[in-house]
């Protein structure tokens, strides 16, 4: 499977040079042996278009404000400086060229349109519920990979709309609105005993499951460029098993003071 056709994974950059392969070729078509002076227009046009992605044109992004060109004196009364018949023609290539793109981004968003099939789920069906991992603490760059991001299984009883289910949710999920939208949703296909148990698991409200930490283990301070970080070593109970982390000293301090005072304790028993 291509990547440039996929949403969700990391073909943006395929799409868009594709887009602009296609701007291309429409250039060479619409104007013959003369298109390379138009490039310009081109990337004019490319960087002042509007992307719904970052709700607004490239260059408006980049900078902070709209771009200046000819083309938008006249919109402010100056074209008599370029004279009105270049802004007139500038203006129908620019439009010209925008029409392009559009169909280019159309075909793109066809191609990705013909390859993703909807999910759907039946009243009855067995799904897993997607969580994310939240140990309550700012890490030094580091997330829980291998930590379960799905629970469950549980029973669908009844679908809203077309992209949302109503699941049957246990007590310990009394607190969670039990309409979820169809991505956070996968079909159960395993075995009823390797399912992820909510007992050992504490999930707020947000659908993130906390894990506690037990003990602080030992300090060391974290050497930077210009400045000096305390550290401690933390364990923490897993539903996997003893987990230990390097967590920053004043944040677990503040969220954690009571295993502060267990270790303070400690330290003057072995005195």
């Amino acid at each position: 499977m291509s990547t440039a056709y996929h949403p969700q994974t990391d073909g943006q950059s395929e799409r868009t040079i594709q887009t602009l392969e296609d701007m291309l070729r429409a250039c060479v078509i619409d104007f013959g042996d003369s298109w390379e002076n138009h490039l310009p227009l081109v990337e004019f046009s490319y960087n002042n278009s509007y992307h719904t992605s970052i709700q607004a044109a490239p260059f408006e992004a980049l900078y902070g404000r709209k771009c200046r060109s000819p083309v938008c004196w006249a919109e402010i009364g100056d074209s008599q400086i370029t004279g009105p018949e270049l802004v007139h023609e500038t203006t129908e290539k620019i439009v010209q060229i925008r029409n392009r793109m559009a169909a280019a981004r159309d075909r793109q968003k066809s191609y990705a349109d013909k390859r993703r099939k909807p999910l759907e789920f039946q009243v009855g069906d067995r799904v897993l519920l997607k969580v994310s991992p939240w140990k309550g603490v700012i890490r030094f760059g580091k997330r829980g990979k291998l930590s379960p991001r799905y629970v469950g299984p549980f029973e669908i009883l009844k679908r809203i709309g077309s992209v949302a289910y109503q699941l049957k949710l246990p007590d310990e999920l009394s607190g969670v609105h039990d309409v979820f939208h169809v991505s956070n949703l996968k079909k159960c296909l395993s075995d009823e005993t390797l399912i992820v148990p909510l007992e050992e698991i504490q999930v707020d409200e947000q659908l993130r499951f906390i894990e506690e930490p037990a003990e602080i283990m030992d300090r060391e301070v974290k050497q930077l460029k210009q400045s000096k970080i305390p550290i401690v070593k933390v364990r923490w109970n897993s539903r996997r098993g003893p987990e230990f982390t390097w967590e920053r000293e004043d944040q677990m301090m503040k969220k954690y003071p009571h295993l502060f005072k267990t270790t303070t304790t400690n330290t003057e028993s072995a005195r």
